[in-house]
């Protein structure tokens, strides 16, 4: 299988060599590229020091402009499916194998990296949100998704070409219910996360809690009016 590792960074200048290197000192069988999204610091700048294979947005689109970015690349480069990893360095490419072999049974279109299939959520405010979505793809899909927000997904080529040529969503927690609802079957595989080493996250408590609302209200309202039109 020909997997594309995409890679969206925003302000990644303390974390985007390490990840990088990590990827082609360990893990050479996966392509990578790494999606600037008009980053205000030396992320560009330093992939094209190192020779990293770059994808440089002029300005910034958000995480859905990005990933869209990297999946048209995908499309376009014949790669049978590609994953979604941080640029923080929070996502562990040692389980990309497990996802491959999960996608390659047939049984699902998208697998994701779970923190949460054999391992229990802590107690916090974020896992509450978490707990929240999920309980709403549940309700809509009738899936039960352990970890809604976990950016370490495996699409296969449907879907690839799904958000490349038909779709201006982000993979966010709503357009994976969406999905489902088009007939996308998925699947979790239990992973580990590290913690950012450097930098800072975008989400803080008030832009948690807007998220939460905003994959709430989508999930449950925006999503009734959408084409249904099965994907696989």
């Amino acid at each position: 299988m020909k997997i594309l590792i995409m890679i969206p960074a925003y302000n990644e200048e303390l974390n985007i060599e390490r990840v990088v290197n990590n990827l082609t000192d360990n893990f050479p069988q996966y392509d990578y590229v790494v999606i600037n999204d008009g980053s205000k610091d030396d992320t560009a700048k330093i992939c094209r020091q190192n020779g990293f294979h770059l994808i440089d947005l002029p300005i910034n689109l958000g995480l859905s402009g990005a990933v869209q970015a990297g999946m048209r690349y995908a499309w376009q480069n014949g790669y049978d499916a590609a994953i979604q990893i941080d640029g923080d360095g929070q996502h562990r490419p040692e389980y990309i194998e497990q996802l491959a072999k999960e996608l390659e049974k047939g049984e699902a279109q998208i697998v994701i990296g779970s923190r949460f299939v054999t391992e229990k959520k802590p107690r916090s405010l974020r896992m509450l949100g978490s707990n929240v979505i999920s309980g709403l793809i549940r309700l809509s899909t009738g899936f039960r998704l352990n970890d809604p927000t976990s950016g370490m997904r495996l699409f296969n080529r449907d879907v690839v070409k799904e958000f490349a040529l038909n779709i201006n969503y982000g993979p966010e927690p709503d357009t994976i219910s969406y999905l489902i609802k088009r007939g996308v079957k998925v699947k979790e595989v239990q992973v580990k996360m590290d913690e950012r080493i450097a930098g800072e996250s975008y989400l803080n408590l008030s832009k948690s809690m807007k998220y939460m609302i905003l994959m709430s209200f989508s999930i449950l309202f925006i999503q009734k009016t959408e084409d249904r039109k099965s994907v696989v």
